[in-house]
């Protein structure tokens, strides 16, 4: 396999999100926490998003309480 098709294939699998505006990673994140979902956390830290966004977007108050180190 050559290396530009290995680049395409590498950036296919990383870049889930290619475009994602901050009210969209709130809603995600919200989801993702209630489905218990590892990949929030990414988000979490990635738009340093806030523990009251997610709360409002629907998060469960006890998951957001449990991460409350890794909101700002």
């Amino acid at each position: 396999m050559g290396k530009a098709k290995k680049r395409i294939i590498y950036r296919g699998k990383n870049e889930q999100f290619s475009s994602m505006t901050r009210a969209e990673a709130v809603q995600n994140t919200a989801k993702m926490l209630n489905d218990g979902d590892k990949e929030a956390y990414s988000l979490i830290t990635l738009f340093g998003l806030s523990a009251e966004e997610v709360l409002e977007a629907g998060a469960s108050y006890e998951t957001v309480k449990g991460m409350e180190n890794l909101f700002k």
